[in-house]
């Protein structure tokens, strides 16, 4: 029995590492519809998301029309994310709607990130889970 509690101890302790591990969401990751892939890395002190693949061509949606003939590879789409409980709190852009959010995002396990972007103060919210691309 004593055998056996100790084993389980050392189990858990090992898993402690591997979890506080899960929340760095660095890598690429495939959009929930599977049309972006976008990369996520520090920036700093904090996490920003780059679009470094799409379907699309042109942020066509973009609140600016100055920047609606932009290429939509290689806008910035995740800026300061830093970490708020057990994940990362940040801004995320939309080029589907062209608008921005406030948003979160959580590393689930190593091959998903679920993301939430929010309206009036987190009243309102929506939730996509991308896969790991890398």
């Amino acid at each position: 029995m004593k055998q056996a509690i100790l084993a389980a101890f050392g189990l858990a302790l090992l898993a402690l590492p591997a979890q506080a591990q899960s929340t760095d969401p660095s890598g690429t990751w495939l959009t929930q519809s599977g049309d972006t892939r976008v990369r996520i890395a520090k920036c700093g002190a904090v996490y920003c998301g780059t679009i470094v693949s799409s379907t699309y061509e042109k942020d066509t949606n973009n609140a600016d029309p100055k920047l609606r003939s932009r290429n939509i590879v290689g806008v910035r789409m995740i800026w300061d994310a830093k970490p708020e409980g057990d994940g990362l709190s940040g801004q995320l852009y939309n080029p589907q709607d062209g608008k921005t959010y406030t948003g979160k995002l959580k590393v689930m396990s190593p091959n998903t990130l679920q993301l939430s972007g929010c309206v009036f103060g987190g009243l309102i919210c929506r939730s996509q889970t991308w896969t790991r691309a890398n």
